[in-house]
């Protein structure tokens, strides 16, 4: 609730809060409150259950050419509101999602410079803070340019951060888990070489940024709404453990150009003492904005599989059809050498097909059917794809008809090598190619340097870009899971067609040098935050190349993913051999569910574990995933969340008693229990392992001969 400062509490203050406004979230746990300084800077705090969570931070921004929006403000006009409704996302981890908040509106002025005003608007949900900049028309502002945007988030203490190096241009990182004051010696070791990066100069980390304090706090700051603006890192004062808005700049260095009547993104502070409800927050997504697509129909989850990991695979097959290294895009590629390695040729796409057809997935993605991919990595070349013609050995035509008859669509990709200015310019005759096929789904890429030169993949261009392209996909009925783009930042409400994202380290890089146990338990922290992501889990085989090519994790724990790591499009990424091998196993990918009804934080701590149960969306099924870091722990699971007076049938896929990630990984058990409302499991993790468990409710038929668990 909002109030002023009594009369008799102000003449006990200081000049600097006369001008002092409190916000009190809807179960009063959490407080903020603004104020301007003497010098008429613009300062807020928060405070959580009687702790400080942000310390008094300076808000504004820096702008160029004209003066700044930093100081010199009086409190114009200040009104509040209260809001508690309740909304359904076309899909999601929850069916029903309420948005209840208490908002303050503050319209600042600088007298000084003939009226000039702002507004802050501030939201306080039970969960966190979101706050924003909203620039109205008026006659002294117009157009203008952000040098820098000044938001400040300065910490109560040198709490533990979960961390990214600060970059312009990828999210592929590896965690690094570190004290605040520990981040400049830590950082060189954490900037290890990925693609298409550009490492912030000075001290800074990317968002969503998880920290927990000393006494127990969890928080999480990131941002909501992320459109016509530059995404924000955050520089870091270790010595002061103070955090500030770093924009990512353009060709010329500039952060943001804008027109009236505009605003920013929102700032998001995510805070609990329970790791729990960290993962519960709806904060983020209730941030944006309702979508204003009048159809929503043909938007829908996918449970997929692909000629994908053949490509990461030693010893697999290549994106490439030709052995030529020197290619252009209007080559007649009928007379390339081909390489005798080439993974989307037809006969090998209707072998997935067919996989498909027969376990009950919806698509299958084929990557390297187009033209262009024998030397378009890092030659920072513009025109590479055109995004309709295929290579010698890809029927079109012949495949759409063998997809369509066995009920399987094919999913594109649209690889665009960073040349967002090529995939403009082709990109409706792309998706009319898509949709004359009968493909409503693309894998988008953005892997290389962008392209207008000198633009970065977090920049406001390329922000506008992915936007520009998921509304584009909208108006041919086509869903967009983009990789390598600006991490999500809960716009999935407003295009819900933009299905899922890549925009951290997922599983290819276990073929790569492979990815930390722990790695897993921190992503729901911070990348999960902003939106669901494109994980491409399910790798069953965890050994190549005679045992030098590793998975970090035991098979079982490659099950829990489909629960712990959310996406409504979710794929099942091992080639399609190694699930026959593991039938019994293979069965939860088929029956876990890719949208849900209800989603249940049963036990949480970033870095180590997560234990999640969701049930399926319209269905008496439920899923329980958990997973844990390079060590073994006892996942205690309560079924509370299963409706009372019912009985149910879990069907236990466990780590085996020998099991463990870098010694017996494919060790699993499976087991079938009668449970209910008041079952407990403390089931045994092994190192780098898991647990799934699927269930449904129970029948004389199917619980006879099961014990209770």
């Amino acid at each position: 609730m909002l109030r002023k400062l009594t009369l008799l509490a102000m003449v006990c203050l200081i000049p600097i809060l006369l001008t002092a406004q409190e916000l009190k979230s809807p179960d009063g746990n959490l407080l903020m409150k603004f104020e301007l300084s003497d010098e008429g800077i613009p300062y807020y705090n928060l405070n959580y259950k009687g702790k400080p969570v942000i310390k008094p931070s300076a808000l504004g921004l820096e702008l160029m050419d004209v003066a700044s929006m930093d100081a010199g403000f009086e409190i114009k006009e200040v009104k509040e509101q209260s809001v508690d409704n309740s909304w359904k996302p076309v899909w999601g981890k929850q069916s029903i999602i309420r948005n209840n908040y208490n908002e303050l509106s503050v319209m600042l002025v600088q007298p000084a410079l003939k009226g000039r005003f702002i507004r802050i608007r501030f939201r306080l949900f039970d969960d966190g803070l979101g706050f924003r900049y909203e620039f109205p028309k008026q006659p002294e502002l117009k157009y203008f340019i952000i040098k820098e945007e000044l938001t400040e988030f300065f910490l109560a203490g040198d709490h533990k951060i979960f961390w990214i190096p600060g970059d312009y241009d990828t999210n592929e990182y590896p965690y690094t888990t570190s004290k605040i004051s520990e981040l400049p010696e830590k950082m060189e070791e954490a900037t290890i070489q990925v693609a298409a990066q550009s490492p912030i100069e000075n001290l800074a980390v990317q968002t969503p940024s998880m920290m927990k304090t000393a006494d127990g706090l969890y928080i999480n700051i990131h941002e909501a709404a992320l459109e016509n603006y530059s995404a924000m890192n955050l520089n870091v004062d270790a010595d002061n453990y103070k955090m500030s808005a770093h924009l990512t700049p353009d060709a010329i260095g500039n952060k943001g150009y804008l027109q009236t009547d505009t605003h920013s993104p929102w700032r998001t502070i995510v805070v609990s003492d329970k790791a729990t409800d960290i993962l519960a927050s709806n904060l983020i997504v209730n941030l944006n904005e309702p979508t204003s697509y009048q159809d929503v129909s043909w938007i829908s989850p996918v449970k997929y599989i692909g000629v994908w990991w053949e490509y990461f695979v030693h010893g697999g097959s290549t994106w490439a059809y030709g052995t030529e290294t020197n290619v252009k895009m209007d080559d007649d590629f009928s007379k390339l050498t081909p390489n005798g390695r080439h993974g989307a040729t037809t006969e090998n796409v209707k072998k997935y097909v067919d996989f498909a057809a027969m376990h009950g997935f919806d698509a299958v993605l084929v990557e390297g059917w187009n033209i262009g991919w024998e030397d378009w990595f890092g030659n920072w070349k513009e025109d590479v794809f055109d995004f309709v013609t295929p290579y010698p050995d890809f029927d079109v035509e012949e495949l759409q008809k063998y997809a369509s008859a066995k009920g399987v669509r094919i999913m594109m990709h649209h690889e665009t090598s960073g040349s967002a200015a090529n995939y403009e310019r082709r990109l409706d005759r792309a998706f009319q190619f898509m949709a004359d096929h009968n493909y409503n789904s693309v894998k988008t890429g953005y892997v290389g340097k962008i392209i207008p030169r000198g633009e970065h993949h977090d920049g406001q261009r390329m922000v506008n870009h992915y936007i520009h392209v998921a509304r584009r996909a909208a108006d041919y009925g086509i869903m967009i899971n983009s990789h390598e783009a600006v991490r999500p930042t809960g716009l999935h409400r407003t295009y819900p067609n933009w299905i899922a994202q890549e925009s951290a380290r997922g599983t290819e890089f276990e073929a790569m040098g492979g990815l930390h146990p722990e790695h897993t338990t921190i992503l729901p922290f911070t990348r999960l935050m902003g939106g669901p992501m494109d994980y491409t889990p399910g790798i069953f085989q965890t050994t190549y190349n005679d045992g030098e090519q590793r998975i970090n994790t035991t098979l079982v724990k490659q099950l829990a993913y489909y629960v712990t790591m959310y996406s409504p499009l979710q794929m099942a990424a091992d080639l399609p051999e190694n699930y026959d091998r593991f039938p019994d196993a293979f069965q939860f990918i088929k029956d876990v569910a890719v949208d849900w009804d209800e989603s249940h934080y049963l036990e949480a701590e970033p870095g180590d574990y997560v234990t999640i149960a969701r049930k399926a969306k319209g269905e008496n099924e439920w899923y329980v995933g958990g997973i844990t870091d390079e060590n073994a722990r006892t996942a205690n699971i309560l079924f509370s969340f299963l409706p009372k007076g019912k009985k149910f049938v879990a069907t236990i896929y466990a780590d085996g008693k020998d099991a463990s990630w870098n010694e017996n990984p494919q060790s699993y058990d499976i087991r079938k229990v009668v449970v209910d409302s008041k079952s407990k499991l403390n089931q045994k993790l092994a190192a780098g392992g898991g647990v799934a468990i699927s269930i449904v409710e129970g029948t004389k038929e199917n619980m006879k001969g099961l014990k209770r668990l």
